[in-house]
Parts: structure tokens; sequence; C-alpha cells
């Protein structure tokens, strides 16, 4: 008998819980607007997503601006092996090769170092990152 009353009573629960999803139209619409994405994906090629997006640019960032967004974290703590910026002693045998030898390096990386191409600063111009291998050059003299 007790067996047969919790049945009875599960089931009027589950029936309570259908009744319970019935929404009304502006219930609806209100919970599709919480959950709506942010911001859509639109691939290239996609004409129905307005057009294509564009990055603003004010023009090439300055030395201290690369190396603040791209460089900080390696010349900053020596990370990888990197000289610190303002390291004297380390700087020296590098600006003795030259500033060519500086810039190549900083926009090819170094083989067999943690020194990759651009410093891993893919958005960086050639133009920017010479501002930042000469940023950090004049503060390390």
């Amino acid at each position: 008998m007790l067996r047969t009353l919790t049945i009875i009573a599960a089931l009027f629960a589950v029936a309570a819980a259908a009744s319970a999803v019935e929404l009304t139209e502006s219930q609806r619409t209100a919970i599709e607007e919480r959950i709506a994405p942010m911001g859509e994906v639109c691939l290239q090629g996609d004409s129905s997503c307005g057009g294509p997006a564009v990055a603003a640019s004010s023009g090439p960032r300055s030395g201290k601006e690369v190396f603040d967004a791209a460089c900080m974290a390696c010349h900053s703590t020596g990370a990888g092996g990197a000289p610190i910026l303002g390291d004297v002693d380390a700087w020296a045998p590098r600006i003795a090769k030259g500033m060519d030898t500086l810039h190549k390096h900083g926009l090819e990386g170094i083989p067999g170092t943690g020194m990759m191409a651009k410093g891993g600063c893919v958005n960086c111009s050639d133009e920017e990152v010479i501002a930042a291998v000469d940023y950090m050059v004049e503060g390390s003299q």
C-alpha cells in the first residue's frame, strides 16, 4: 500500500513539473533574450554578417607600446634566457653585434633559443618590432 501511494505521489509530482514548463510567450521571449549569444561568428566569405571586420589603427605603435604588449613577458623576467631590459651587461655583447643583427633577430627570431620571430607578436609590423628592439637597446646601454 505504501509503495502504491509513493508511486502515485511521484506521478503527481511529474505531472505538476510538466505543467510548470508551460510558459507564456512573453516568458519565453524573456528567457531567449537572456540566453542569447553576446555576438555572432562571421566566417570569411559570409555576406550576411554586415561586411568585413576592420581593425582600427592609429598608425604604428611606439617601441615602448610594443615592448609593453609583446616583449615584456620575457625581457622583464629573463624567461628563456632573454636579456632583461636595462641589464647593461647582458645586452652589451648583443649590442656589439650591431643594430642590423639585432633587428634581424627581432624579426626572424634566433634558432635554438626562446626568441621566436617577432617575439611571437603576430599582429606586429616589421616597423613596430624594429622600434621595440631600438627601445630595448636604448634602455640597456
